[in-house]
């Protein structure tokens, strides 16, 4: 018998685990691991030093889901290693059942008091070297707990398992997620001095269209085409530099490139040192979240818990998130000045 799939969610979901529960010769954990970290390695060769086996290891064990499934999951060439469409549908379902083993497990941990087992974490690559002592200070603090980090400015897929914590600053939370907030600061508009002087400073929304704007990436993987405007509406620009690094931006806004949308987390000390001035003030930018993410779960697993709570002191002793405060609050002084600009935006 085959491997019944179904569009609808809830229907695959009563086929599947009716299937596998009157399954002759069950699925081993073993082979549902080397599945899913082959999917997401995307390569035998990773798997397989990831998890410490030998190559042909894994490749028994996908070989042996496959026939016990009786449908074709991976389609595997000598370059290549792509997943079919039963593949995808069947990996969901393989990591809630890994994550319910590991919930299992790691419960008894829980109850002796033990943090132990694998953590996955994302983090923005422009972390300072204060939170990479408090990453320091956890691994030294649970030796039993095996982390993996990944600097990156995409979003991690947390709800299909890939990773188990994140931070981000994002004004947006996808359904599904749990998100701790650390600290608030605002997205404002800067630029250098000598960009203004040679290009003349923006006066409503509608005059960064005759501007260079540098532009950011929306959830670090998609180029941004617009900026937010503090009314709620949002102004639309085709921009002249796009970069998911905000490092990148800031240098390109010090050097005269154009104008940035940047966090106060970030361009406070430009700012302060007049490396950078805003513009439209009170006119363009939106509050900024700075949050840690992680799946909404039943059962917390403790390495999480831990891992978080590292995060939210490094946010607590961060002197930086601390001066974020004092200048998170826009100016209210422009009155209709600022209604006017706003109804330029859409022009």
């Amino acid at each position: 018998m085959a491997l019944p799939l179904y569009c609808d969610n809830a229907r695959f979901n009563r086929q599947i685990c009716h299937y596998l529960i009157h399954m002759k010769d069950p699925i081993e954990t073993a082979e549902l691991l080397s599945f899913t970290r082959t999917v997401e390695s995307k390569s035998l060769s990773r798997a397989a030093s990831e998890l410490g086996l030998p190559r042909a290891t894994i490749s028994r064990r996908l070989a042996r889901l496959e026939e016990r499934l009786r449908v074709r999951l991976l389609k595997r060439t000598t370059r290549r290693l792509t997943v079919t469409d039963a593949g995808e549908a069947f990996y969901a379902h393989a990591k809630r059942v890994l994550e319910a083993v590991q919930q299992a497990e790691e419960s008894l941990s829980q109850r002796e008091g033990e943090v132990r087992g694998e953590l996955r974490v994302s983090v923005p690559p422009l972390a300072n070297a204060q939170l990479r002592n408090h990453i320091a200070k956890f691994v030294a603090r649970y030796p039993e707990v095996r982390l993996s980090i990944q600097f990156s400015s995409s979003y991690a897929d947390l709800l299909s398992g890939a990773c188990d914590v994140a931070l981000r600053a994002s004004p947006r939370l996808e359904p599904g997620l749990v998100a701790r907030t650390v600290a608030r600061s605002r997205l404002t508009c800067v630029a250098s001095p000598a960009y203004l002087a040679a290009h003349g400073t923006p006066k409503t929304p509608a005059d960064l269209k005759r501007h260079r704007c540098l532009m950011g990436f929306a959830r670090g993987e998609i180029p941004d085409t617009e900026w937010p405007l503090e009314d709620g509406s949002r102004v639309r620009l085709s921009g002249s530099f796009f970069s998911n690094d905000i490092g990148m931006l800031i240098e390109a806004a010090r050097q005269g490139l154009g104008l940035a949308l940047l966090p106060d987390l970030v361009s406070a000390p430009d700012l302060k040192s007049g490396a950078l001035v805003q513009v439209l003030e009170g006119v363009v930018g939106t509050e900024s979240r700075v949050s840690i993410v992680y799946a909404e779960r039943a059962f917390l697993p403790p390495q999480v818990r831990a891992f978080v709570d590292e995060l939210s002191r490094w946010v607590a002793s961060d002197l930086v998130g601390r001066e974020i405060e004092t200048h998170a609050r826009p100016s209210t002084k422009k009155g209709a000045k600022n209604s006017l600009a706003r109804r330029q935006a859409s022009e």
